[in-house]
């Protein structure tokens, strides 16, 4: 697609669903949001950014293939479960170390923020195959 209007506006529309996404993680656990909305919010920024300019922008932009995104996220989220083993508690049981809202949930949405963005961008990945 070579849309001059898409490829333009699509410059503002990157940063500002990046933004809106990580500040739909971080207040995820408290209220509506977390991982699995604010990954789609990226992977849909960066989807209507890299549409007008191919494959090989998204490349770039990601640094890294969709798959590595999932497989990181994977693994963040099995690991935001081990300070519960260490404490002798369930797997998965949320640890609260400050009286902020920083813990191990948010490592968990953190993890699926990651494999969200790299299955909804998997997807698109292949959609762009010449």
């Amino acid at each position: 697609m070579n849309s001059m209007i898409l490829r333009a506006t699509s410059r503002l529309i990157l940063p500002a669903a990046l933004i809106f996404s990580i500040y739909v993680l971080l207040r995820g656990h408290n209220e509506p949001g977390g991982g699995f909305i604010g990954g789609l919010i990226a992977a849909a920024g960066i989807a209507v950014h890299t549409i007008p300019r191919g494959r090989l922008s998204l490349i770039r932009l990601l640094r890294a293939s969709p798959k590595t995104y999932i497989g990181a996220g994977i693994v963040v989220a099995l690991l935001s479960g081990l300070p519960a083993l260490l404490m002798q508690q369930p797997y998965l049981t949320h640890q609260w170390p400050f009286e902020v809202a920083l813990g191990t949930t948010l490592i968990f949405d953190i993890g699926v923020f990651l494999v969200v963005i790299g299955a909804v961008l998997s997807f698109l990945f292949y959609y762009l195959e010449e």
